[in-house]
């Protein structure tokens, strides 16, 4: 039997939906969604497997028009370091972006050499007049490619892309085991919960001025014997400003929080969890490279 794999990257601006379409894709949920941009902040592989393939996906972080600080300038070097090393690539757009011909994200898009899908997604938002127009557009903009149209969030057209994704693997062996769903720990995605609630509870600058950071994670049991993980969180902000903000009046806040992430977190590792959070200042931390290279934004 033959057998195909390869590695396939996700890319685009914040918010036009690559994380969703991950999920739909895998069938797991593999990144952080909310409806504010900006949610993936670091490269997050998701692995698919079936008896004759094995794709890996890398849902990266959305491309920066104006980076306003050294993290959002390590998360554009993240996304655009994917152009170089894919079997296939996807680039994500949706209906209320605007590229013009000269735009450097359309330039790259020219010099790719392997299979390029340019996924038009949340076709839902479009009428079929709409969408035929859009596809002509990037069809001018973008002929190597192949234009698709699709809603990850309601799944419409994601099996017809997974199939074409196949089919334009080359042919290779498993490059993990085929159980494996993920490169990432579970640690990792408990900062991941944590940061996404962060972004459901808070408004303006607050979510992006956090960091979390897992301190201490052990299993263990509880009295009665059942699995527990206790976990001990830092969540990091720029000014003092925001520390008091997180916290909230007598603690309200991030007592909540703290609710919140728990639920999603022993949803995830389908155990009890023992959550605590604490919040630290670093100020001005996203300017910060030795800060950056703590919480792995740099190498």
């Amino acid at each position: 039997m033959i057998h195909h794999s390869g590695f396939v990257n996700i890319i685009g601006r914040p918010n036009v939906g690559k994380s969703t379409l991950l999920n739909a894709l895998v069938g797991e949920r593999m990144s952080i969604i909310t409806h504010k941009p900006q949610t993936t902040r670091h490269r997050i592989l998701g692995i698919l497997s079936g008896d004759d393939f094995q794709i890996v996906f890398s849902d990266t972080p959305g491309i920066i028009k104006n980076p306003a600080y050294k993290m959002q300038e390590v998360m554009n070097r993240f996304a655009y370091s994917t152009f170089e090393d894919a079997d296939v690539m996807l680039f994500v757009t949706e209906p209320q972006e605007h590229f013009k011909a000269d735009d450097p994200i359309v330039t790259k898009l020219k010099d790719i050499e392997v299979p390029l899908f340019l996924i038009i997604n949340k076709i839902d938002l479009l009428t079929p007049e709409q969408l035929d127009t859009l596809m002509a557009h990037w069809s001018e903009l973008a002929p190597s490619a192949r234009v698709l149209p699709i809603s990850a969030l309601h799944q419409a057209g994601t099996a017809g892309l997974l199939k074409l994704i196949i089919e334009n693997l080359p042919e290779g062996p498993a490059y993990f085991p085929k159980d494996q769903l993920t490169d990432r720990t579970e640690r990792f995605f408990v900062t991941e919960i944590i940061r996404e609630k962060i972004l459901e509870q808070y408004e303006q600058e607050i979510p992006y001025s956090c960091e979390v950071s897992v301190e201490d994670f052990k299993d263990t049991t509880t009295n009665s014997g059942e699995a527990l993980a206790r976990i001990n969180a830092v969540i990091y902000v720029a000014r003092k400003t925001q520390k008091a903000i997180l916290i909230g009046k007598n603690g309200e806040a991030i007592k909540r929080l703290g609710t919140q992430a728990r639920k999603s977190i022993e949803a995830f590792l389908e155990r009890k969890v023992f959550l605590e959070l604490h919040v630290k200042v670093r100020d001005n931390w996203r300017d910060d490279e030795q800060q950056l290279r703590r919480f792995g934004y740099q190498e």
